[in-house]
This record gives C-alpha cells, sequence and structure tokens, in this order.
C-alpha cells in the first residue's frame, strides 16, 4: 500500500483528490494538510511515501514545503500539482527535490499513475510543460534582483524592501533599476508581472 499525503489550500480540491485516490486498491491517503508549514508537520508525522504538494500555498509554497521534505525526509516523494504551471516552475521544481509535475487538468487516473511511478523510483513531468520549458530562455535576471522584485511584488516602498533584504535603500533601487531594464518593462509593476508571468517569481 502507498501512503499518500495531500496539502492543498482549496479544501473542496484536497477532498476530492483524497476521494478519488482512495478509490485506489494500492494507494491510501493518511494525511491532508492545508498550507505549506502544516504539510511539513503532516509529513513527519504519518512519514508518507509521496506528498502530492500544490504549488501554491500560504506560508511556504510548494516549493518550499519540497525542500524541506528533501531534507527531512527524503525517502517521500514529492509531486507538485499545479493550476497555473509555467515552464520555469518546472526547473524550480526539479532542482527543488520534487519527482513529478503535474497540472491540475489532467484525467483523473494521471495521478495514480504518477504516484505509483514516483514511489517506484521514477520521475514524471508534464510533456506539454516539459516541450515548453526547453524553448522558454533562461531568467536574465540575478538572484538579488529577483529577490527584490518579489519584495517589491505588493508595492512595498524601497525602504521596507531594504530592510527585509537587509540592503541599502540605493541599493535596491540599482537592482530594480536592472531588473526593470533587463525585462524591457516600463515600471516596476510591469516587470513584477513579466517576471511572475514567466514563472520567474
Amino acid at each position: 500500500m502507498i501512503r499518500v499525503l495531500l496539502a492543498d489550500d482549496e479544501e473542496l480540491i484536497r477532498a476530492a483528490l483524497g476521494a478519488l485516490l482512495d478509490l485506489e486498491p494500492d494507494l491510501t491517503v493518511v494525511a491532508q494538510a492545508a498550507d505549506g508549514p502544516a504539510a511539513v508537520t503532516a509529513a513527519l508525522a504519518h512519514r508518507p511515501d509521496v506528498a502530492v504538494v500544490d504549488l501554491e500555498m500560504p506560508n511556504l509554497d510548494g516549493f518550499g514545503v519540497t525542500a524541506e521534505l528533501a531534507r527531512v525526509l527524503p525517502d517521500c516523494a514529492v509531486v507538485i500539482l499545479t493550476g497555473r504551471g509555467r515552464p520555469a516552475h518546472l526547473a524550480r521544481a526539479l532542482a527543488a527535490g520534487a519527482r513529478g509535475f503535474l497540472p491540475k487538468g489532467s484525467p483523473a487516473g494521471a495521478l495514480a499513475d504518477v504516484i505509483r511511478r514516483v514511489r517506484a523510483g521514477g520521475r514524471y513531468v508534464d510533456p506539454a510543460l516539459a516541450a515548453d520549458a526547453l524553448s522558454i530562455p533562461p531568467c536574465p535576471l540575478t538572484p538579488r534582483e529577483l529577490e527584490t522584485l518579489r519584495l517589491a511584488e505588493y508595492g512595498a516602498p524601497v525602504a521596507v524592501i531594504a530592510r527585509r533584504a537587509h540592503l541599502s535603500s540605493g541599493t535596491v533601487r540599482n537592482y530594480l533599476a536592472s531588473a526593470v531594464q533587463k525585462l524591457g518593462a516600463a515600471s516596476r509593476a510591469e516587470a513584477v508581472r513579466a517576471a511572475r508571468d514567466n514563472g520567474w517569481l
């Protein structure tokens, strides 16, 4: 029997996935979680074979959960499930340690098959997303530029970003200006949108 943890902040989706997986003769859902930290706590408590993790969750997203589980529970394979997968998300997920990456719009039986595959040591990546990932240019921003752009996402003032990033206000302005220029954007907000649309944030 393959023991599965489900983590998704949308209760209806979580319950529906749990009901579908429990119909499979070789799968059992041993725990569910509504956010990232709860997913890590539940995984440590229940020791699932596979964790199915939503990409976008409060407090700790799917990338963070994947990286943390790879650190504290390396025998647990992680499958990231997403409603808005971007090619750059795929690269980040694999770098964090995910063994599967699947859109939420996949056929009902696909998730069960992916769970079996990753439990057996294999990997699964949505073919359309994998093809797109091969054709996209790499992110032109440095890690620091990405960090400041991420902190600027909700309109935070430069002084606040500087405090959070432990940088001077002048350095933050330089990083933001560089990011805007590299992305060919007209403003900081447009640069944030471009980076978000490409899956870099």
